[in-house]
């Protein structure tokens, strides 16, 4: 029974990562033994199989700040207006548009999100506290 568990918990832990590697049935019908025959003139052709999903695209704080930054900027011109970072989903530059584009000049650069970036972080981050100097023992 010890084994049991370890063994079922693997197998649950695979059978998304094996998934698909498992041959659809419609391949197999494919694949048989029997005797390959010419379609007849007057049917039609067999439908395609359907192509599988294509992958989403990576998730935004997944992707460096350079690759983000030339997917959203769609004009290529190092320059990302607002409606760009709007229209690329990009809601950390959205909100923050006006602190970042602080020389108002209606467009960011990635050294200005990454200025802009590095200086909420250190604002954010909270002080080590000092250790407290410790008294001299007194024998009483």
């Amino acid at each position: 029974m010890r084994f049991m568990i370890p063994a079922a918990a693997f197998a649950l832990l695979t059978a998304p990562v094996l998934a698909p590697l498992a041959v659809p049935q419609s391949a197999l019908a494919q694949t048989s033994t029997a005797p390959a025959t010419t379609p007849d003139a007057g049917a039609p052709p067999a439908a395609a199989p359907a192509a599988p999903a294509a992958p989403k695209k990576a998730v935004g704080h997944r992707m460096s700040l350079p690759k983000r930054f030339d997917l959203a900027n769609v004009t290529h011109d190092g320059h990302l207006t607002k409606d760009q970072a709007t229209a690329a989903k990009w809601t950390y530059v959205t909100k923050n548009f006006a602190a970042i584009d602080s020389a108002k000049k209606g467009y960011v650069t990635v050294d200005d999100i990454r200025a802009f970036s590095h200086a909420q972080h250190v604002s954010h981050k909270k002080p080590v506290p000092a250790t407290p100097a410790t008294a001299p023992a007194t024998n009483s």
